[in-house]
């Protein structure tokens, strides 16, 4: 371990400066004049893309809200105390969750050019009932749902109306607070029924808004583009997120702990949903990254929910598969312009890297502590492909755990096939080391089924 944190040590810079899939070379050859970015976060989200444009050349600086997370990103991206006193400094304005759309629309009206948030946009994401009454009046099919602020008028309801529902949060809920979305498995949900009425005072503490949507079994699919203020910009992604803990999606729910993707032309399912929200998302002046999250299944397509800005790790994994620099793809999104996304064809795989603070609570400092500053080791320092990070920092050389959310790193993978993509993202997962480290070995493994029946019911044509 001394030997390859020595070793480590003295790569790391040299692997800041050069492990990067772009440089600030275009496609034709150009070289795009470095640019201003500056990131506003309520938590550590998107240092990975701040560190992508930092080893391009460009000027990054770093706002992050939350205090659990002051050490996140150290030594990788440079960050401020204030973003405010810096928004003049900035070419482009990154906002990278919701929350803060009145914000974004003020800074836009005022000629500022910003990527994420706007007020409609973060209503689509965190108020569901909102976002279903939206593509309702779009013209995109929806699943019954009801919007609750009282669990005894849920159970109330069910009682009623004894059908199979899932219960989803409403609003920007937390990573902490993901698991409280549950998906019943019985067909009068009987055991929704019993969990309301036993967990009811509590929940309606870490969830005072939900939503209770009729179930429907298919496969789950996102669609999503970048949309530039005017039009999306091509092509579209296709991804399937894996959200709950172990293989063979087993445990409890996370944000997400890996995802298969492909970048695609307009096909039925983007058509069908997310192209229809075109007219309202002009209207509202949107520039940034957003999905609809969907079941479909042989009798329809059913949109689940909105992502109105980066996804994570999605933006991870889709660096991998755009060869365009960073920088010039996100000042040109920002910027209105009109332009075709470069990106590898074939199939792209992340995989996230956790460690046990992935299940612990705020409070659980002895947890946090066990693993907070331990090292990153990797067998071969040299060769950082794929890797992308999250809550880490570097110190003297080496690379350390920090903040206290247990996610890692991303790493990522690509191939013509699925397997091919596979193969690399777990052949390079081999490389790292890290104490208790654990991750999904089964992302994309559903594909070969998947795709067949997606073929068959001719959405992705």
């Amino acid at each position: 371990i001394k030997n390859l944190m020595k070793e480590q040590n003295s790569t790391t810079e040299k692997n800041i400066n050069s492990q990067s899939g772009n440089s600030n070379v275009n496609n034709n050859g150009k070289i795009f004049e470095p640019k201003k970015f500056l990131f506003v976060s309520l938590e550590s989200l998107s240092g990975d893309l701040a560190w992508q444009l930092k080893k391009e050349g460009h000027e990054v600086k770093a706002y992050i809200r939350a205090k659990s997370d002051a050490d996140v990103y150290n030594g990788f991206i440079d960050k401020v105390d204030n973003w405010e006193s810096n928004k003049d400094w900035a070419n482009v304005i990154v906002f990278d969750d919701v929350e803060f759309g009145d914000i974004a629309d003020k800074l836009r009206r005022n000629g500022k050019l910003v990527i994420g948030g706007s007020a409609y946009t973060d209503k689509l994401e965190m108020d569901r009932d909102f976002g279903q009454i939206e593509m309702k009046k779009y013209g995109i099919n929806i699943l019954p749902q009801w919007q609750f602020t009282s669990y005894d008028e849920a159970i109330e309801f069910i009682q009623k109306n004894p059908e199979r529902y899932v219960l989803k949060p409403s609003g920007n809920t937390p990573s902490s607070g993901k698991g409280l979305l549950f998906i019943g498995q019985e067909e009068d949900s009987k055991d929704l029924l019993e969990l309301l009425k036993q967990n009811k005072n509590v929940w309606q503490k870490k969830a005072p808004i939900f939503q209770l949507q009729k179930f429907v079994s298919g496969v789950e699919i996102g669609v999503d583009a970048f949309f530039n203020g005017k039009d999306f910009i091509l092509p579209i992604n296709i991804n399937f997120e894996h959200k709950r803990v172990f293989p063979g999606d087993i445990g409890p729910l996370t944000g997400e702990m890996g995802t298969l993707m492909f970048w695609s032309e307009p096909n039925k399912l983007f058509k069908m949903t997310l192209e229809k929200m075109k007219p309202t998302l002009v209207e509202s002046g949107y520039i940034g990254y957003i999905d609809i999250n969907c079941i479909v299944n042989g009798k329809g397509i059913y949109p689940l929910e909105f992502t109105a800005r980066f996804g994570y790790p999605t933006i991870q994994i889709q660096s991998e598969g755009i060869t365009m620099p960073a920088g010039e793809w996100l000042y040109k999104l920002a910027n209105g312009e009109q332009f075709e996304l470069k990106t590898k064809k074939g199939f792209q795989v992340g995989v996230r890297i956790n460690v046990p603070t992935l299940f612990a609570k705020s409070a659980d400092k002895e947890t946090v502590e066990i693993y907070h500053d331990l090292p990153i080791l990797f067998k071969k320092s040299d060769n950082l492909e794929g890797v992308h990070i999250e809550d880490v920092k570097i110190e003297d050389g080496v690379w350390r755990i920090a903040g206290r959310s247990g996610c890692l790193l991303v790493i990522t993978g690509s191939g013509s096939t699925v397997s091919e993509a596979r193969q690399q993202v777990y052949t390079r997962i081999k490389n790292i080391m890290v104490q208790n480290m654990f991750y999904r070995t089964d992302i994309g493994v559903k594909w070969h089924t998947d795709s067949d029946k997606l073929q068959t019911w001719g959405y992705l044509y």
